[in-house]
């Protein structure tokens, strides 16, 4: 797209993507206070760090596919030491390729908000029985809304959660932000860990949606819980395994997730992991679903009204979509490497919202 002193805007959508330009964030950024700063890498992996989820895995260890529990174990797209999506499937059931587990991220900001991605991603979307289907790779996460309040790491004001093609909100007991366009589908429990309070969320076993613990939970008493860390990646000991680090990897980092974008072996087209019905995948089910998995950049709400994407994309425009925000929320971002998509997304216009 190139860089210019402009900001873009194409056919207006309800709730939509903006992109700005460098001036316009250059802007942002003197007005900004001193905190911490999504430009740092470091900055960065430690706003991920003080929010990351304590995570609850339902796991299930019923049916071939299922690798005695090793099916739903999460673990970086490369535990194999390579970028090729299309061997996940089997290289998951060789004992050659441990499941460290590891969760990404991604952080970008306005003068009023910080907002995390993250991602939990699996080799296998699998099943027990017949009556389903399986695909290999998958992926699901969250969004975070973090208000810059003054504090090192600001408050934490609600959650977007990811299941399947449908997304929940949800809301800290402490937060004022109320429902908006999209309904408030329960609380957002907080437990300590390491001296903060972190977030809860779980992750169904099989097909691994994700939602705030205990609207999801881990079932039938088999299940792994994750603790985060900058620099650990533990394999569960087995599938009841309640203390395991996972490790946060940035999305944005050099090498990582975004920069493989347009990389064929990980992604089949714009945001879709790819994924092949080689290796048994569909085996006892109805059938493998080929790349069927999706990066944050093409995650999408089947009946909302935002742009496929916007969550990673322009989470200040889903967060005035969704929710009653009484703070300044600028839609005006910082930093926010996503917005090279503008070529290759439907840019919206976005209406006019808060005090920025």
């Amino acid at each position: 797209m190139g860089r210019f002193a402009l900001k873009l805007w194409i056919a207006p959508l309800a709730c939509s993507v903006c992109l700005t330009t460098s001036l316009v964030a250059q802007a942002e950024a003197e007005r900004e206070p001193a905190q911490l700063s999504a430009t740092s890498a470091t900055d960065r992996a430690a706003l991920a760090l003080r929010w990351a989820p304590i995570h609850y895995q339902s796991v299930d260890t019923r049916g071939p596919h299922s690798l005695a529990g090793r099916g739903d174990y999460i673990t970086r797209y490369d535990f194999d030491a390579d970028t090729d999506a299309r061997n996940n499937w089997d290289h998951a059931g060789s004992g050659s390729y441990p499941l460290a587990a590891a969760a990404y991220f991604s952080v970008v900001e306005t003068r009023t908000h910080w907002f995390v991605v993250y991602l939990f991603f699996h080799p296998r979307d699998w099943a027990n029985t017949f009556f389903d289907t399986e695909h290999e790779n998958d992926s699901e996460g969250l969004l975070l809304a973090v208000a810059r309040d003054g504090s090192p790491y600001g408050s934490l004001k609600a959650a977007v959660t990811v299941a399947h093609t449908d997304f929940f909100s949800y809301l800290p007991r402490t937060s004022d932000w109320r429902a908006g366009a999209e309904t408030v589908d329960g609380v957002l429990d907080l437990a300590r860990y390491a001296g903060e309070l972190h977030p809860v969320t779980a992750q169904q076993s099989r097909g691994h949606g994700l939602k705030a613990r205990p609207y999801y939970d881990i079932e039938a008493g088999e299940g792994v819980v994750y603790y985060p860390s900058l620099t650990e990646g533990e394999v569960p000991s087995g599938p009841n395994d309640r203390e395991v680090r996972y490790q946060l990897v940035d999305i944005f980092a050099p090498g990582g997730m975004w920069e493989n974008r347009d990389n064929p072996q990980l992604f089949s087209s714009f945001g879709s992991f790819a994924g092949n019905r080689s290796d048994g995948c569909g085996d006892g089910a109805i059938g493998c679903t080929p790349n069927a998995a999706h990066a944050p950049w093409a995650w999408d709400d089947n009946d909302d009204r935002c742009i496929p994407g916007a969550l990673a994309i322009d989470p200040a425009g889903l967060a005035a979509n969704y929710f009653k925000v009484p703070e300044a929320l600028s839609p005006l971002y910082s930093f926010n490497p996503y917005g090279n998509l503008a070529g290759r997304l439907l840019i919206a216009a976005r209406p006019r919202f808060g005090r920025f």
